[in-house]
């Protein structure tokens, strides 16, 4: 397969996991900083170029991997389409409801697909949870709370950004795990710096409760965390995972009534295995749990909870 790869942002990163893919023949970057593409044709041997065009109309191309930001996403994804080419697309799949809507139409009228990188799914900390909830290994899940903390480092994550840029990783999992929820509310608090927000998200479905704690506004002193606490009828899973001066620390403990018992998960790169399994549902047509209905479901919820965050009260 061929891959034309839309931006040397997380683009490049995007490039190094491709390159170590068998399933791979030809990789072309577009971007607009030559320097870095310099880099990238020096240290992969991928092809480069600073006319987007150039990778769009190539016939030889198969997969548009869109890396580019987001207010572009919905643009380049359509044209991928009318000319032939599936779509792999960063998240956040798009911002508004609008382009939902336009992506959406496009991929029915084409022969080609949408995946989109909802790589939680295949962290294995959530992989495993999403398992043994399917397995009942525990019996029913009964509540799930969810969290994604971050000092104020990735610009503006405030109430008007903050669901739809980080929280959404969160809104995939508890799609996939769950559906579309029954009912939700939501409590949000902008810090003076609107840039920075807390948010709390409640998710009702029959026989389970869901919880999204999503926060820009943590000290500086505090690591980038994101973790779980799962409540089932025979026993209660921890996660906890930090980024302390860029080492990774990370647990996940099981507690019932024999004790508490430490899960050993298998490592592995969850944006590795993601891009592996686009390109393999894509070379086979096969179904793909990235796919753009199973994307679509969490930013639709996404798009919910970001517009009763915009009726709350602002001081």
């Amino acid at each position: 397969m061929n891959v034309g790869i839309l931006g040397t942002g997380f683009g490049s990163y995007h490039a190094r996991l491709l390159k170590k893919m068998n399933q791979i023949d030809r990789i072309v970057v577009f971007g607009r900083n030559e320097k870095k593409l310099q880099e990238l044709q020096h240290e992969l041997g991928v092809e480069t170029t600073t006319q987007i065009d150039k990778i769009m109309t190539d016939p030889g191309i198969d997969l548009i991997d869109i890396c580019l930001p987001s207010t572009l996403h919905r643009q380049y994804a359509v044209e991928a389409l009318e000319r032939g080419k599936h779509v792999f697309c960063e998240t956040p799949l798009c911002l508004s409801p609008g382009d939902v809507e336009v992506m959406k139409r496009a991929e029915e009228r084409s022969s080609k697909r949408i995946l989109v990188n909802q790589f939680i799914k295949f962290d294995p900390a959530y992989a495993y949870l999403h398992s043994i909830c399917q397995q009942q290994k525990y019996g029913r899940l009964l509540s799930l709370s969810l969290k994604r903390e971050t000092a104020p480092l990735w610009g503006d994550l405030g109430l008007d950004s903050i669901v739809i840029q980080l929280m959404i990783h969160e809104l995939d999992f508890v799609t996939w795990l769950f559906g579309i929820p029954d009912h939700h509310t939501v409590y949000g608090q902008e810090a003076p710096d609107k840039k920075q927000s807390l948010v709390r998200a409640l998710f009702s479905y029959p026989e389970a409760h869901a919880e999204i704690i999503t926060s820009s506004q943590m000290p500086r002193s505090y690591p980038f965390t994101v973790g779980y606490e799962a409540y089932f009828e025979q026993a209660k899973l921890v996660y906890h995972e930090s980024d302390t001066n860029g080492e990774d620390n990370a647990s996940l403990y099981a507690y019932t009534e024999t004790g508490r018992e430490e899960i050993i998960l298998e490592s592995a790169n969850p944006y590795a295995k993601s891009l592996e399994h686009a390109i393999w549902c894509l070379k086979n047509d096969c179904e793909s749990m990235l796919s753009l209905t199973e994307a679509i479901r969490a930013i639709e919820l996404g798009f919910q909870v970001k517009d009763r965050l915009a009726a709350l009260p602002r001081s």
